[in-house]
């Protein structure tokens, strides 16, 4: 069997952690300028750009979650397209497609390959259920290999590439839910909450009057791509790694389910890739944090984001009260007792 890494850190690899934290504060410091609130929201959405990862955010309208991301791109300096997904948006729309043209100089017609809004490093897919499953599977290729075919030719996307899609968990009439299958592709689901009553008195103060700010640039596409190339190197004790696949393991129905209540309340449990976005997003949380090292309380913060949308209830869970969330608080409270009994390092 491999053995993960133990060894102390490099004073260059102590050094990227710290420069990381830095820059993560002062992205944070900006956004605070555009942005109320929304912590968490911005912590998931930064661990998930670092571990290039892509998410679904879900939320009723008018809670800036485009402001959010548009001004996140701005302050990172990386190209933003927002695409409006509607019912008769084609799949051409987002990718692109190849145009006849005649060469003006030979008199001969050739294609032409003219880029879609996919091209940009990240996209806003904007109420993503609203639009049939054909045009919400042209996403696949992207999200997955970072590049898309057209035809015999294979065009490669930019880099950092991140997609970010939204979800009005309010008007589900008219909307074609995504598959199970493409939801997984998704490394978290983010709640995005209405404001506290002292945020959204200062929203109102912000937009009400003649308030301004302007966000500038913190990091650039190749400072992100070497802070990717960071995350993968932090370090995870054996027993971090245990806890992160027993917690996906324990949404499973069948042998493999923690009880017999498992199987009572969910249809399908996590799949290998919740794992491995478990230990990638702590890492990543531990390194906004300025450590350079995952803890439990790391992958056990990171849980709810992770599992939320792969976890399945059964109609005696929907009949009891009990969605996605709920069944994953109960997994997350069952192992953070145990593992703070057994004396494992937070």
């Amino acid at each position: 069997m491999s053995t993960v890494r133990t060894a102390q850190p490099s004073s260059d690899e102590v050094e990227a952690v710290k420069e990381l934290h830095r820059a993560y504060t002062a992205l944070t410091g900006q956004l605070a300028g555009v942005i109320v609130g929304m912590n968490d929201v911005i912590d998931q959405l930064l661990i998930s750009l670092l571990c290039r990862g892509h998410c679904i955010l879900e939320g009723v309208p008018g809670l800036a979650k485009t402001l959010l991301i548009s001004t996140i791109a701005r302050t990172v300096g990386l190209s933003f397209r927002r695409i409006q997904f509607t019912p008769d948006l084609m799949p051409a729309d987002i990718t692109g497609s190849d145009v006849l043209e005649e060469d003006h100089t030979t008199g001969k017609r050739v294609f032409r390959f003219v880029p879609g809004p996919l091209f940009a490093h990240i996209i806003l897919a904007d109420e993503i259920n609203r639009t049939p499953p054909k045009t919400q599977a042209a996403l696949l290729e992207a999200m997955q290999e970072r590049q898309l075919t057209i035809g015999n030719q294979t065009h490669r996307l930019p880099e950092p590439f991140f997609v970010l899609a939204t979800q009005n968990p309010i008007e589900q009439e008219g909307t074609y839910p995504l598959p199970e299958a493409q939801l997984d592709r998704f490394m978290l689901k983010i709640k995005v909450d209405y404001p506290s009553e002292a945020e959204e008195l200062e929203i109102a103060k912000r937009v009400t009057t003649d308030y301004a700010f302007e966000p500038c640039e913190v990091l650039s596409a190749q400072a992100i791509q070497r802070m990717q190339s960071v995350i993968r190197k932090v370090l995870v004790a054996d027993h971090i790694y245990r806890l992160a696949v027993q917690l996906a393991r324990s949404t499973r129905p069948g042998p493999n389910g923690a009880d017999d209540w498992v199987s009572q309340m969910i249809q399908w449990g996590a799949g290998p890739r919740a794992s491995i976005f478990l230990l990638l997003a702590a890492k990543a949380r531990a390194v906004l944090r300025g450590r350079f090292h995952a803890t439990s309380a790391d992958v056990l913060a990171m849980a709810l984001p992770v599992l939320r949308h792969r976890v399945i209830p059964t109609f005696n869970a929907e009949a009891a009260g009990l969605d996605a969330d709920a069944l994953v608080a109960r997994w997350v409270r069952g192992l953070d007792s145990t593992t703070t009994a057994s004396g494992a390092k937070r």
